[in-house]
């Protein structure tokens, strides 16, 4: 499911145009979320007019791919991927089913995988967590410069 399109004041009115597609966890569900993330900052840039740097687009895909993956991996049932561009940057949402709040691990080189949201963390400018009713929400504010 994907609904897409510019706003009319039904989020806030800092977003300017947003887009949300729903995974099942099976296979392939990581891959597909790169690319809703790539169509979606195709349309930024050629609809919108908003420039994406190559940089900023692939920051923007491996935290979709990092956020999708542990929503996938770790709850059980769907994940809903919102993709929203505002006048100060992109924000990456996911939601999904299990109520256990994600917390940053320190920094292990030998720790091999569970590094997704040292990634995230590092790469945005701000993230949030939060319980939800039927689950939890973890958003992530991403520069496109």
């Amino acid at each position: 499911m994907l609904e897409a399109g510019p706003l009319d004041g039904q989020l806030e009115s800092r977003v300017r145009l947003w887009a949300g597609a729903t995974y099942d966890g099976r296979p392939g569900t990581i891959a597909a979320a790169r690319r809703f993330a790539t169509d979606f900052l195709a349309e930024v840039q050629t609809v919108y007019g908003v420039p994406v740097t190559a940089v900023a687009a692939e920051t923007v895909r491996l935290v979709v791919s990092e956020l999708v993956t542990n929503a996938a991996k770790y709850a059980p049932g769907p994940c809903l991927l919102d993709l929203e561009l505002t006048a100060d940057d992109v924000r990456v949402t996911v939601w999904d089913t299990e109520a256990t709040l994600p917390a940053p691990r320190s920094p292990d080189p030998q720790r091999v995988g569970r590094h997704g949201l040292e990634i995230v963390l590092a790469l945005c400018r701000r993230c949030e967590i939060d319980r939800h009713a039927g689950g939890k929400r973890v958003r992530a504010h991403l520069p496109l410069d």
